[in-house]
């Protein structure tokens, strides 16, 4: 299935029992797997079978067709700024200070993780997948990132925005370090 897809099952299935104000393991124990089996679904972590799915649709009062209404195979969130296409500004009362807009998105509330990252020659790892929305932005060098089966080459001054439960490994395929900015937020619901 497509990773974009489950995601939004993921949301679905959590946004439901929370408007149902249902613990986990309230949930757990209605469709008769562990409350961890169900963290793990809502957080993307695992992809349930279909009699489990079905069991989740009907513990949260739901029919089949309406929990699936609407959902579409669509493209996930992935942003890539070129810094060529950044936005100078400077603010009112000022001088001296040029601003560029790397990056803006209304987030919802969250905790956030300010990372810098050298990536060695050579290097690869196939990230852990988290409930996190990733910015990186590259300070030096370059780095190619497969994100949900696609490829994108990131140089310095570029930056990327994606959702943290997709699919994403970083290859550095370079003879220099690469040096990166990283910010995650975590959401707090």
């Amino acid at each position: 299935m497509d990773g974009a897809f489950l995601l939004e099952v993921s949301r679905r299935i959590k946004e439901r029992r929370l408007h149902k104000r249902m613990t986990l393991q309230e949930l757990a124990d209605k469709t008769n797997v562990t409350k961890g089996l169900i963290s793990q679904i809502e957080n993307n972590r695992s992809v349930p079978s279909l009699p489990v799915l079905f069991n989740i649709i009907k513990s949260l009062e739901l029919e089949v067709g309406d929990f699936f209404e609407g959902l579409k195979f669509r493209e996930p969130l992935i942003l890539i700024r070129r810094q060529e296409d950044y936005e100078s500004f400077e603010k009112e009362n000022t001088k001296g200070f040029s601003y560029q807009r790397v990056l803006e998105n209304v987030l919802p509330a969250s905790t956030v993780d300010v990372l810098l990252l050298e990536l060695h020659p050579d290097s690869y790892r196939e990230e852990v997948l988290t409930n996190a929305l990733k910015y990186k932005y590259i300070l030096s060098g370059e780095v190619e990132y497969l994100i949900n089966g696609k490829s994108f080459t990131l140089k310095a001054g570029d930056s990327l925005f994606f959702d943290g439960r997709l699919s994403h490994v970083p290859k550095n395929r370079t003879k220099e370090s690469c040096r990166m900015l990283i910010v995650h937020f975590y959401n707090q619901k």
